[in-house]
């Protein structure tokens, strides 16, 4: 089956969006099992404790760097060989990762897998080229609920098998996957090759213009960007709370708290059927707020060691995060079809970036201020991307 990069490909059945779904979710999926294994990964390694949430950051800037360099590529190579061979990079880097006995080689090992993880992101935009127009926001939703659940799951799996292998065996496991995936995929896709004659140096030369010519993506960007930034934010600083006096967790229980979050992947198919109905602008302003509430929930579950309220306000984050990435996506690809893997290629680069530096300072946050140090930074980045979001209201008055 060939598809022209202008027109669809209509007859694809659902068991091809489940197989995107699939890629999607474990290509995602590798950048967070070290979220909560980072005390472990880092004693094990030798990396000190205010770096510890470089096991995380470094390979979200891999991913941001296969964004780049790798995704809009999707423009002009064959999709499906594309979407094997960024899996079989992905696998390399987790084996590295695997076998990694201090701090320079596993963070290596978390740059290479970071550029494999990117597989989600052409499996996005395929969904995007096969399903109808009229239908896009749910195919959309579908595949990105792969995606999603793949990052929600990551962490209670990998936390469960650290408990009982240790955590390399998470790394080895999911190295496996990649490869198994790698040879599935690409005897199972549908072919698909675009016709864009543009070259590679062309094509990623044309991000920035792309960028600065599109109003829609740098806003849907923005919002992202402050919304993953705080929820990499929680997830990255939340093993440290519960391992500590106040809960006291070991990774069993962790795995248990993280495994609650995992429920907001139900709401991605809902997100993409009320962008189907022209309902983003209003979605958006509630998932805002709505993250807003769960991040202010956190401050009161951890300062009354209140596990109930905690997996509450983490369950809230998680939904609005995951509805407005699929209202975004939606509406960025609705622009341009011949240029969508570039468009799709900077949203989740630019948001990717802000979950990089909400990691980034997670542990150095909770080091030297506790919880309350996580909650008011999270608080207030949502409170700037909503005053932007405001902003939107009066540009259209204008």
């Amino acid at each position: 089956m060939t598809a022209h990069p202008h027109t669809p490909t209509h007859g694809a059945g659902n068991i091809t969006f489940f197989l995107l779904a699939l890629a999607a979710g474990a290509g995602a999926a590798n950048l967070y099992y070290a979220q909560p294994l980072i005390a472990l990964i880092a004693g094990d390694i030798g990396l000190d404790e205010t770096m510890a949430s470089l096991v995380v950051t470094v390979g979200q800037v891999g991913y941001i760097l296969g964004l780049l360099l790798l995704v809009p590529l999707g423009d002009i190579v064959e999709n499906r060989a594309l979407i094997a061979t960024i899996l079989i990079c992905a696998a390399a880097g987790l084996s590295l990762a695997f076998a990694a006995t201090g701090p320079a080689i596993f963070l290596a090992a978390a740059l290479l897998y970071g550029v494999g993880s990117v597989v989600a992101q052409i499996a996005v935009p395929f969904a995007a080229h096969l399903a109808h127009p009229n239908e896009r926001g749910r195919k959309v939703g579908s595949v990105v609920s792969g995606l999603m659940t793949g990052i929600l799951l990551a962490r209670p799996v990998s936390s469960m098998l650290a408990h009982w292998f240790g955590w390399r065996a998470v790394f080895a496991l999911a190295a496996l996957l990649m490869l198994g995936l790698a040879v599935g995929l690409r005897a199972a896709l549908p072919h698909r090759r675009p016709q864009g004659q543009v070259s590679y140096g062309a094509l990623v030369g044309s991000l920035l213009p792309l960028f600065l010519s599109q109003p829609l993506l740098r806003r849907r960007a923005a919002y992202q960007a402050a919304m993953f930034g705080v929820f990499t934010l929680f997830w990255t600083a939340v093993p440290l709370l519960l391992t500590g006096p106040e809960f006291g967790y070991g990774q069993q229980a962790i795995a248990l708290f993280a495994l609650a979050g995992a429920a907001s992947v139900v709401v991605s198919p809902l997100a993409g059927w009320a962008a189907d109905r022209g309902w983003s602008r209003a979605a958006t302003g509630v998932m805002l707020l709505l993250a807003f509430a769960g991040m202010a929930l956190t401050e009161i579950g951890a300062n009354s060691a209140s596990v109930g309220i905690l997996v509450t306000g983490a369950i809230v984050l998680d939904v609005a995060v995951t509805a407005n990435l699929v209202l975004g996506q939606r509406a960025i690809f609705m622009l341009a079809p011949e240029i969508r893997s570039r468009l799709n290629a900077l949203y989740i680069a630019l948001f990717f970036l802000g979950g990089a530096i909400g990691s980034a300072f997670a542990s150095p946050l909770f080091e030297h201020g506790g919880w309350a140090y996580v909650t008011m930074a999270g608080c207030a980045i949502l409170l700037l991307a909503v005053l932007y979001y405001l902003s939107e209201f009066r540009a259209r008055r204008a």
